[in-house]
């Protein structure tokens, strides 16, 4: 029992410092997957805005993606990570994303108390996107290439009034990464992405991006704790970050620029990792700070 009561006393601080404030979760990865994560992070969500915090959750689904166009005799198409969707790709991206996995997330946050709407891009003009460029170096001497991957998207803009009336309700936002160009068109945007220009639109206190990993890694394998932009961006130029890090840590650098004051990159495959990173003195996974 004391040993309860100290867990408490420890997390009183924090408390006190993110009431009122929002925190913007990325979620995705092993933790939609795994029936007991999916079940701690709901708990976490919901333990979050009853203690008086305003959480925002942007969510991934690639994999849940990628079957259903398996299921329907559609071969999936990657340029540059990035995978590339036609207009009938787009169909089942929006499908699967608004329809099927945002609406699993709401579900199963009310059923553990909360009251969880949810959204995609389209509602309320969250998300104003436009079309995702790609180029390839050719050479000093040669033009790039341009990569056309179809409906994939970038974040022009994110106008907020509809997450802050429900921020300052009762109500927490689930926001499926579909957005909305300048004449009507549907893009799939990277969740990581969206969920950083959120945070920033946001004036977010912090930014979680749940992951498969620890977090960032140095040269020798060791987890880094914490980071500056500089330091983070020296990794990126150095190549000591590869695959999936890569855009991970670009976003977070992104975030904080933007406005966001911390990132964290953390390992979702931890039951109950959102409450060890915001309430405890340790945290887990490696923050990215201004300086």
């Amino acid at each position: 029992m004391i040993e309860k009561a100290e867990i408490l006393v420890e997390a009183l601080p924090y408390i006190r410092r993110f009431y009122q404030k929002t925190v913007v979760i990325k979620y995705g990865g092993h933790a939609m997957v795994a029936d007991a994560l999916k079940e701690s992070f709901a708990q976490d969500i919901v333990l979050m805005k009853y203690i008086g915090m305003h959480p925002v959750v942007v969510h991934g689904g690639g994999p849940q993606i990628g079957k259903m166009l398996e299921r329907i005799g559609k071969k999936s198409d990657f340029r540059a990570g990035m995978r590339v969707t036609d207009a009938d790709t787009m169909d089942i991206v929006e499908m699967v994303l608004a329809g099927k996995i945002n609406k699993e997330i709401v579900s199963l946050i009310n059923r553990h108390g909360g009251k969880a709407v949810g959204l995609s891009g389209k509602d309320g003009q969250l998300i104003e996107a436009r079309k995702l460029h790609l180029f390839r170096y050719q050479g000093d001497d040669q033009p790039p290439e341009i990569i056309d991957i179809g409906l994939v998207g970038e974040v022009h803009r994110i106008h907020t009034e509809i997450l802050r009336t429900l921020g300052n309700s009762d109500m927490i936002p689930i926001i499926a990464p579909v957005g909305v160009g300048e004449n009507g068109e549907t893009y799939n945007i990277n969740a990581d992405l969206v969920a950083g220009r959120i945070a920033s639109a946001l004036q977010a206190k912090k930014l979680l991006l749940m992951t498969d990993v620890q977090g960032v890694m140095d040269a020798q394998g060791e987890l880094i704790s914490s980071l500056t932009i500089a330091e983070a961006a020296d990794l990126i130029q150095d190549e000591v970050l590869r695959g999936g890090m890569i855009p991970k840590v670009q976003c977070a650098i992104d975030a904080v620029q933007g406005g966001a004051e911390k990132v964290h990159i953390i390992d979702g495959r931890v039951p109950h990792a959102i409450l060890l990173e915001i309430f405890t003195d340790a945290g887990i996974g490696t923050q990215i700070v201004t300086h």
